[in-house]
């Protein structure tokens, strides 16, 4: 097959520019100094719920509630007007935080609910730990502990949290092996949490939840994924290829991911970060000085699909799965990576290859131009995870 699919020739000059724009664009938007050190994360609760009283315990980067910033389909805090104001808080003690939390109290406890029947709960801040200032180029992780006395009976518990507060993933534990876990987004109510033993999700929503979850991860939250894909996009527009690299990658994260989630891999994120970066780099690289495809390349994309294996479980580690429903949640959220891997070729294939892909400057004035800026990314961020 000559490409991808079939080259369109007879095409306006306002569509080429607007394709050419699009691209530069989307590499642009990974921005290698704003990208992963202020990138947002979700907020992870760990409820209790008793007969008589419910308990929250919830990790977080406190600073962006505190300064008012809007979460809600925010990547990267350097995007906020308020980013500013944020960067401060970063830098304050934790008495004094603490203080600015307590004061804006009020107010954030309005975004948080606690349902009973319809009854709205009153949450009380019990608890919270900040830890003191390390780099403040990162975020750091603090805990709020929240309560609330139930009214009596034996209605469950729904708990809600406001869309500006971003994403929150709630886990109520149970006795055994029994877990609920709830990935609450745009102001969404979890699923009743019984005062007994923890909250029954159908076995196929459940898997539907892991597959927009593993979507996500990749589009739009996955900046290191995506752009490691492009390069993989970048170095052919043949079929062959592109199909032999994407399989390869596919088999060797799908394979680490399942082996780190039941415990048989464990590798720290500050191994797996830089690595992913120098991933980015090598496949970017090697798209500019030597775009043919062999034995090497397609076992250097292998190899590199095992590192990403890894950061793609380490978001499952922190959200968790149903351990009776353990090899589901797996393939459900694997699924989800792929669907998001897809999305990401067709996106470019119909940005530049569809538009230019036969041109006799594709590779000069697209390819390598692109696979420059994303080496360019990837090589900031290997600096970044190591030296900053």
């Amino acid at each position: 097959m000559a490409g991808l699919f079939g080259m369109m020739s007879n095409l306006s000059r306002a569509g080429r520019k607007s394709s050419i724009y699009a691209l530069f664009a989307a590499i642009l938007m990974f921005n290698p100094i704003a990208a992963p050190a202020h990138e947002t994360q979700p907020a992870i609760a760990d409820v209790e719920v008793t007969q008589t009283s419910l308990r929250l315990e919830i990790r977080l980067a406190v600073e962006a509630l505190v300064a008012g910033i809007d979460l809600n389909g925010l990547e990267d805090t350097n995007a906020s007007p308020l980013s500013g104001f944020y960067d401060q808080l970063r830098a304050q003690e934790p008495e004094v935080l603490e203080k600015g939390l307590r004061a804006a109290w009020p107010r954030l406890a309005g975004g948080i609910t606690i349902d009973v029947a319809g009854q709205r709960l009153t949450p009380q801040l019990s608890e919270v730990r900040i830890p003191r200032v390390g780099n403040t180029d990162l975020p750091r992780e603090s805990v709020l502990v929240i309560g609330a006395d139930l009214p009596t009976g034996s209605a469950p518990v729904q708990v809600g949290w406001s869309s500006a507060f971003g994403p929150l993933v709630l886990r109520q534990v149970g006795e055994g092996d029994a877990l609920y876990t709830g990935y609450l987004t745009n102001g969404a109510l979890s699923d009743p949490l019984p005062r007994e033993g923890v909250a029954e999700v159908g076995a196929l929503a459940q898997f539907g939840r892991y597959i927009v979850l593993g979507f996500e991860h990749i589009l739009p939250k996955g900046l290191d994924h995506i752009l490691f894909v492009l390069g993989l996009f970048f170095f052919s527009l043949h079929l062959r290829p592109l199909l032999l690299q994407v399989t390869a990658f596919t088999l060797a994260h799908t394979a680490t991911l399942a082996l780190a989630v039941l415990g048989y891999v464990s590798v720290p994120p500050e191994i797996v970060e830089p690595l992913i970066a120098a991933s980015i780099v090598y496949v970017a690289v090697e798209n500019i000085l030597r775009p043919q495809l062999g034995w090497w390349r397609t076992a250097v994309v292998f190899g590199f699909g095992l590192l990403h294996g890894l950061g793609f479980a380490s978001v499952l580690g922190e959200i968790g799965l149903n351990p009776a429903r353990l090899i589901s949640g797996l393939i459900g959220f694997n699924i989800g990576v792929e669907l998001g891997q897809l999305a990401v070729i067709t996106l470019a294939f119909f940005a530049v290859g569809y538009w230019f892909g036969k041109k006799p400057w594709y590779r000069s004035f697209i390819a390598v131009p692109a696979s420059v800026a994303i080496a360019v990314v990837g090589a900031w961020w290997v600096v970044e995870r190591t030296l900053l």
